[in-house]
């Protein structure tokens, strides 16, 4: 945990207004490192990354004067003061072996957009954004379509929904208890489990006898609240402020808070709505689009079947000829279907020219025959409409075409030209395909794919549950209104407040099991949710930007699972778990944004402006003539252009200034000759810098505004230096790695190379020079390192915390760990490896400690968990209570006055820690002096001895008492502890070693590790070779090294570093034995490495057993170290002992140790019987007794209910001569 700040260490920087309250001791990441600069410039803190580049240039920088350049662009726009953050520490420059006048290098300095991005998006934000447009837009959108319930039994009464909104988090009113302060914090609801939610309310108008009633905010139900979005009591706080909450600065938020429990709604991977995907199996061809509307998610296919194309629908018994389809949707003549199918390609339209062949053949040759046709292959409607004027076959047959059958284009006055022309689409892409079976589209590439956020999810679950709500509102009306004198007058208020647990309770069952089952889409998920991994602060970051698909995960297919390069930049290439989840489950990588709905409305406006026709007036010739190009939005044909390219770029023009969404995305598809614009929710997109002529537009006047804090990275955009791409448009556009890679053609600049590895893979030092599974592998093990979890580790009480006593940031960063605070809340130490063999303790990766390091405090870390113990109510008004302490009972020795053990004190195993007592009558109304009380005394069971840490004595939602008490553990490093550098290089301890015998460097340095060389060849992991000559050099030269991918320090700098402060220049040095006293024959390589203590601790793994508990079926013991079980010997090794006939420890292991049961048996009948009597036989005379295993008798006896008879066969071992 850091220290509090000292005043003059880090304050904290307040606006004006706020001066006054700025005396509150705030939490802050420590001091900061003291700065080779001059002191006045102290305060400038940039990280020193790019100072080397400084030593390393030929010549003196030439100096120009930052106003030198003439001002092209507007002028600056007045903004309120920006509030301060750690992120201006890092737009600070570093001046070292630099100066004040060097002007700002565009190539390098471009980073700063990284901070300035990661400020308003990327990592969490996207939740969090997501969330927002939930509770601000789509809220609003599903009340305003149920926004009417109207009596069946009397038209005149109606409630309608006017407004929703969600207020601020609060308590629930407990059983009448009225509060002071309502007002709740993320803290408080972890402490007392209760759910973080806030409430929703309504407006209302209602009928009443007078007239209309309108009513204003009226409870509804509870919405869980994402910690950090809008509407959360965190939202814009600053550090200060966060430390008096007892939260955490730089806790990520974007998860819920659900009966004490942190859950986070992972982001989901779909294949995109309403888009048509093109595939090809089995010699069948298929063009199928899923189409999403508000009421309606439906699959329509257009299929090729023995050379023919048909239409298919779930509504349709048979599939439809696709000319038939056509015509009846309203395209008559054999020409124009052939023209809008096929088009003026000769090749095409003999293709196509078969299924007008086969539309004759059916006699179809109007709309009306074809209407006809359809009703003929329609699925009678599962729910009849009685009572009501049914329709004829073709009103059916033209509302199924119209509203269920590719639902999501619009048939407006029964103008069906928009819908014909989608379907001569899909019908254009599958004869494309006939003809050129590699236009086929590719499932797993990234820009078919969608994905659903909190905001979406939620407001899936929401909709279902308002609908739900609202029917039963209805039901209950008419039964109301049914009755013939009703008693009092109709009062909906009430009628809502009777429902308002059902949105509750929806809510929050959902979130806390994880399974979305929605009935009208027919929609079962589970594992939505997870519990939030608070191993360490990466793994809780990790979590906030995981990607899982619902692709059956037993399945060994390697096409989801591949690195797609459509990947590069969006995903990271290096974050996915080993074993059956790989490639399936994937990370965000640093700079992705996920794009929630922008309307349509205005694109489409602006399509036309800019000259585009309307494509619905179009004919079949227009539409596929020489140089036409359809425009989609969305995937719907909206208009044609004869000018794509210059389209393209006016419409990118137009995006820049402003005057459509900057997440609008537009792209040509020459091979459909389409140019496609989508607005759609959750396409992964990121930002580049865009270049023009050559040249980028990063101006070193723009970087210096973003340092200076007078402009940030919506200026960026607004501006058009900066624009968001998405996967189709990447396609689209020329993008240059490197500033000096620009030519005339390319389009866009990378920020920086780094972003393309996501937050977790970020931490690795160098690794552009690991083999790529090491990288996968650190990405596994970062998340299990044991450090600091967040600032208010000490104020939690979690079910199991591991902290170390001792974390150090490492002393080679990469740009990653400083962006996402890592280097705030470290989980590791930089220890001192020498890479040598010694001992043989340290084969197969093992490696030898220090003794003294470790009594020093190196890898000691602290266990915290957590035991709750609930004081229930019962119906007849009782609860369960703490009961007197026994003083002469030793097993109550730990235990206060209270009944609950003593803060601080030492419990072993047997140790009471809670004497509680249950009443005995729990149903039943007693007076006090007749109602009994049982003990129920708590006791410790676990092995090792621990400290009580805490106790915590609250109530929940439901007014019950809770009693939490924390424990305390404080570990050493043993021998069979896990550590792990930043490499995937993991080892455990094999030998505790005393510094005496451990090897020393001639400048008197002893490692702290030891490592095996061999650990290198096979692993290739070039990486941690750099990080430890970086850190050695940048210990010796007193500065922070970066590692940071594609870049970083340069090892020849280093390396001159090393020579310049007197030692060898690859990192070598000359060692002496600690055992012999003389000097090893060859030099040791010797330096700082960062090092992880991972979860894994032989502490929570030994066990062994000689006698305990058995399964009751079986007889056996039981499995398992927390149900002190036995340790299972297996078939191979059975095979083992065969194989060595030692025949009776194996009859030891199996029967006499295990499960040894002694049996009649009738030698006669070799049934078994009892108390020496066969019931097979009905006799006695044959009957001996036996030993044999429970589980043979068990299977015996089995066999026996299924009608299989298994005699036993019985013949002395010994035979008597």
């Amino acid at each position: 945990m850091p220290p509090r700040a000292k005043a003059s260490e880090a304050p904290v920087e307040v606006s004006e207004k706020s001066a006054p309250k700025a005396r509150h001791a705030t939490f802050s990441a420590g001091p900061k490192p003291p700065s080779k600069a001059p002191a006045r410039r102290s305060n400038t803190s940039k990280s020193p990354q790019d100072a080397k580049d400084g030593a390393k240039s030929n010549g003196p920088a030439p100096s120009a004067p930052m106003t030198a350049q003439p001002n092209h662009e507007k002028p600056l726009k007045r903004r309120p003061p920006i509030v301060r953050d750690e992120m201006d520490d890092m737009m600070r420059p570093f001046y070292y072996q630099k100066h004040l006048t060097d002007p700002i290098n565009t190539a390098r300095d471009k980073w700063n957009l990284l901070p300035a991005f990661l400020r308003v998006k990327g990592l969490v934000k996207q939740h969090i954004d997501s969330y927002d447009y939930f509770t601000d837009v789509a809220l609003k959108e599903i009340v305003k379509a149920n926004r009417t319930i109207t009596a069946d039994s009397d038209q005149r009464k109606f409630i309608t929904f006017t407004d929703i909104r969600v207020g601020k988090p609060n308590r629930q009113e407990e059983r009448g208890i009225g509060y002071v302060d309502s007002n709740v914090t993320p803290n408080e609801c972890r402490l007392r489990d209760m759910s973080y939610a806030a409430p929703i309310y309504v407006d209302i108008i209602y009928s009443k006898q007078a007239g209309k009633v309108s009513k204003k905010d009226i409870l509804i139900g509870r919405m869980p609240m994402m910690l950090r979005s809008a509407k959360c009591v965190l939202h814009g706080r600053s550090e200060s402020e966060m430390g008096l909450l007892n939260e955490c600065a730089v806790d990520p938020g974007g998860y819920f808070i659900v009966r004490g429990q942190e859950k986070v709604i992972l982001v989901q991977e779909q294949l995109s709505k309403n888009r048509v995907i093109v595939e090809s199996a089995k010699g069948i061809i298929q063009a199928s689009v899923t189409s999403h509307t508000a009421n309606v998610k439906t699959k329509s296919y257009v299929l090729t079947k023995k050379g023919l194309i048909y239409l298919k629908h779930n509504s349709l018994n048979e599939d439809v000829p696709i000319a038939i389809a056509l015509r009846a949707m309203g395209v008559q003549s054999d020409h124009e279907i052939l023209l809008l199918a096929a088009g003026n390609d000769a090749a095409y339209q003999d293709e196509f020219a078969p299924n007008l062949e086969q539309a004759a053949l059916e006699g179809v040759f109007t709309q009306e025959q074809a209407l006809d046709y359809v009703a003929s292959k329609l699925k009678p409607d599962r729910f009849p409409t009685f009572g009501k004027a049914t329709k004829t076959p073709k009103q059916q047959a033209l509302d199924k075409l119209a509203a269920t059958i590719i639902p999501h284009v619009e048939v407006k006055d029964m103008n069906f030209r928009p819908k014909a022309l989608y379907v001569a689409f899909m019908t254009r892409r599958v004869l494309m395909c006939m003809h050129d079976p590699k236009l086929v589209d590719d499932r797993d590439y990234v820009g078919n794919k969608r994905l659903e956020l909190a905001g979406q999810m939620l407001a899936l679950l929401f909709e279902d549950l308002f609908k739900e709500f609202v029917r039963m509102i209805k039901t209950s009306m008419d039964k109301i209104l049914k009755k013939p004198n009703p008693t009092a007058e109709f009062d909906p208020i009430n009628l809502i407040g009777q429902f308002e647990s059902r949105i509750t309770g929806g809510m929050e069952r959902a979130i806390s099991t994880g399974n979305w089952t929605l009935k009208r889409f027919r929609m079962d998920r589970a594992g939505v949710t997870h519990v939030l991994s608070r191993l360490s602060y990466i793994s809780a970051l990790g979590m906030m930007t995981r990607i899982t698909s619902q692709f059956e995960k037993t399945r060994k297919v390697s096409g989801p699972r591949a690195l797609q390069p459509s990947q590069f930049g969006m995903l990271c290439t290096s974050d996915t778990p080993e074993g059956e989840a790989c490639g399936l489950v994937k990370n965000l990588a640093l700079m992705t944004h996920i794009t929630t709905s922008d309307e349509e409305e205005p694109v489409r406006r602006m399509v036309f402006i800019l000259g585009a026709e309307d494509v619905t007036t179009s004919s079949g010739t227009e539409v596929y003539g020489a140089g036409a190009y359809i425009i989609f939005i969305n995937g719907t044909p909206v208009a044609l252009t004869r000018q794509p390219k210059q389209f393209l770029v006016a419409f990118r023009k137009f995006r820049r200034m402003g005057r459509i969404s900057e997440f609008v995305s537009i792209y040509i598809n020459h091979h459909h000759n389409g140019v496609h614009i989508a607005t759609d929710e959750g396409r992964i997109c990121r930002p580049l810098i865009v270049v023009e002529k050559g040249k980028s537009k990063v101006t070193a006047r723009f970087l210096e505004s973003l340092r200076k804090g007078t402009m940030d990275f919506d200026d960026a955009l607004s501006r058009g230096i900066v624009e968001y791409l998405d996967v189709n448009e990447e396609n689209d556009s020329n993008i240059a790695v490197y500033e000096d890679a620009i030519t005339q053609h390319t389009t866009h600049l990378e920020i920086e190379p780094f972003t393309i590895l996501g937050a977790v893979a970020g931490l690795i030092p160098y690794p552009h020079h690991n083999q790529s599974p090491r990288n996968t592998y650190q990405c596994a093990m970062g998340k299990q390192a044991i450090g600091a979890i967040a600032y208010n580790q000490f104020t939690r009480i979690d079910t199991l915390l591991y902290l170390m006593v001792y974390p150090q940031k490492p002393m080679v960063s990469t740009r990653t760990i400083e962006l996402i605070k890592y280097d705030k809340l470290p989980a590791g130490q930089n220890a001192t490896v020498a890479v040598m063999s010694y001992s043989g303790y340290d084969i197969e990766d093992a490696l030898v400690l220090n003794k003294a390091s470790c009594d020093r405090g190196f890898g000691r870390c602290q266990v915290f968990k957590k035991i709750s113990v609930p004081l229930k109510g019962y119906p007849n008004g009782y609860s369960d209570r703490m009961s007197d302490r026994d003083m002469e009972n030793p097993r109550h020795r730990k235990i206060g006055k209270d009944g609950i053990v003593e803060v601080g004190s030492e419990i072993e195993a047997g140790d009471m820690y809670m004497l509680k007592e249950t009443p005995m009558n729990q149903t039943t109304a007693v007076n006090s002096a007749g109602q009994k009380w049982a003990p129920q005394h708590m006791s410790y069971k676990l092995p090792d001895p621990a400290y009580a840490d805490k106790v915590c004595i609250t109530t929940n939602e439901g007014n019950n008492t809770i009693m939490k008490i924390q424990t305390r553990q404080t570990r050493r490093p043993e021998i069979g502890d896990k550590f792990s550098s930043r490499h995937g290089q993991k080892g455990v301890c094999g030998l505790l070693a005393e510094q005496a015998d451990m090897p020393f460097s001639d400048k008197g340095v002893t490692p702290d590790i030891i490592m095996n060389p061999h650990g290198f060849p096979s692993r290739m992991t070039v990486g941690k070779m750099l990080e430890l000559v970086s850190g050695k050099a940048g210990v010796l030269e007193g500065k922070q090294e970066y590692g940071t991918p594609f870049g970083g320090s340069k090892v020849e700098d280093m390396g001159n570093a090393l020579v310049r402060n007197g030692f060898s220049y690859t990192g070598k040095d000359f060692v002496t034995s600690g055992i012999t006293g003389e000097s090893l024959p060859a030099y040791v390589f010797f330096g700082p490495i960062y090092y992880q203590k991972l979860k894994h601790m032989v502490a929570d793994k030994m066990h062994a057993r000689s006698t305990g508990p058995r399964a009751i079926l079986t007889r056996q013991p039981t499995e398992g170290r927390s149900r002190q079980g036995g340790l299972r010997l297996g078939e191979m090794e059975r095979d083992c002992l065969i194989a060595y006939g030692a025949s009776q420890l194996l009859l030891e292991r199996l029967m006499l140790s295990s499960d040894a049961h002694e049996v009649d048996v009738c030698e006669t009948c070799g049934m078994m019987g009892y108390n020496n009597w066969c019931q097979s036989c009905q006799s006695s005379r044959g009957v001996v007794k036996m030993t044999m295993p429970y589980a043979a008798k068990l299977l015996i006896q089995e066999l026996m209910s299924m009608n299989v008879k298994a005699s036993l066969q019985l013949d002395d071992e010994f035979p008597r001569e």
